[in-house]
């Protein structure tokens, strides 16, 4: 799990394989992983929600499994689980409070604001707490 949590750092190929992802699976949710070290992306691994719902997403268990053993194969840690919410909701749904899978894990929601795409991230707890983490796309 990752220790540094004021800040995710996306490299801009990170965004932008995220952006594409949530883009092409609209309207359904899409979802998926990110790996890297001292909250820094060094690989995002895009997965099938299940549900394929526009409310709600479960990643497909064998995906998600194997996208676990590919970051632990490149020695990295499990960042951020991304996700959308096609239809604008910038913040983390009663779903999502009550889904939660991996507390302490950032979540990046992305959602779609009148022109495009937007992403925030969030650190939640069970009992409906948030904190918003600093989305930092890299430059360098």
């Amino acid at each position: 799990m990752n220790s540094l949590k004021h800040e995710i750092n996306l490299e801009p190929e990170h965004w932008a394989q995220m952006e594409a992802d949530v883009s092409a699976k609209e309207p359904e949710e899409a979802c998926g992983i990110v790996a890297g070290l001292a909250n820094r992306s060094s690989m995002v691994i895009p997965v099938t929600n299940m549900l394929h719902s526009p409310n709600k997403f479960r990643m497909e268990p064998a995906e998600e499994l194997n996208a676990f053993y590919i970051a632990e194969r490149e020695g990295l840690e499990i960042i951020a689980i991304y996700h959308s919410h096609p239809h604008g909701m910038g913040e983390p749904s009663i779903t999502d409070f009550t889904e939660l899978t991996f507390p302490g894990i950032i979540y990046l929601i992305w959602y779609k604001d009148s022109i495009k795409w937007q992403c925030r991230g969030f650190l939640m707890d069970k009992s409906h707490k948030k904190c918003e983490i600093q989305v930092i796309i890299t430059m360098e």
